[in-house]
């Protein structure tokens, strides 16, 4: 018996030496290229590592020798799913408070837009808004000022996003009136630099881009028949 213990206590350390030469030889490479502190966890597939970077996810090798960078799809259903963006939807709808939303009356699907009110594309997207809506598409905005957050644009959006009636800002912005300028203080109850972070995260590089419910990034703009297809949606 004691034998038998010996042998389990020195496979346990062994196994527990490995686990942390791998976990310190994962971090001297994520401090390479210049990751501090990230947010590790295990990814879908077996000897990698999911990693959350502030320019979106990547993906680590047990052993650090390796890091891929680019999307991860899974093939194995009807319609490839980006797995690279899961780990971020749920960080995606805790800014539901701060998202601007036309509710479906009837709601089948959501998508999260990222757009901006310069953006010809995103002007038509949101012409259509009813369009979508009639088909059961609640459409959720957030900012993502192309020229970035501190950019004349980024600052009418950032009023937008702290007026009291945020929808009727944007509407009017979209037509393009003049947006009421509200300087960025420390009580602004909206920061959209937080929403543009979590853009450039998901991989969002243009506007609009289209989030969907599974975290697939949906890059350009969709006519409402064109969505509801992709969506599953039958009319």
């Amino acid at each position: 018996m004691k034998k038998t213990l010996l042998v389990l206590t020195l496979v346990t350390s062994g196994l527990a030496n490995v686990a942390h030469a791998e976990e310190a030889s994962l971090k001297a490479t994520l401090n390479k290229i210049g990751l501090e502190n990230p947010e590790v966890k295990a990814s879908p597939v077996k000897g990698l590592k999911t990693v959350t970077t502030p320019k979106g996810v990547i993906y680590v090798s047990e052993d650090g020798k390796y890091v891929l960078q680019g999307p991860l799809y899974d093939v194995s259903g009807e319609r490839p799913v980006n797995l690279s963006n899961q780990p971020l939807v749920n960080k995606l709808n805790a800014m539901q408070n701060e998202m601007i939303i036309y509710k479906a009356a009837k709601e089948q699907r959501v998508i999260t837009v990222f757009t901006d009110i310069t953006c010809g594309y995103c002007h038509k997207l949101h012409q259509q808004i009813k369009g979508y809506n009639d088909l059961g598409i609640t459409v959720r905005y957030l900012a993502y000022p192309r020229a970035g957050v501190d950019s004349e644009t980024g600052k009418q959006m950032q009023s937008i996003w702290n007026t009291a009636d945020r929808k009727k800002a944007l509407d009017e912005a979209i037509r393009g009136e003049k947006v009421s300028p509200i300087a960025k203080t420390a009580d602004s109850k909206v920061d959209i630099a937080r929403q543009f972070e979590l853009g450039q995260q998901m991989g969002v590089t243009g506007t609009p881009a289209v989030v969907l419910e599974d975290g697939t990034l949906v890059p350009g703009y969709q006519p409402p028949e064109s969505m509801a297809a992709m969506l599953g949606i039958k009319a």
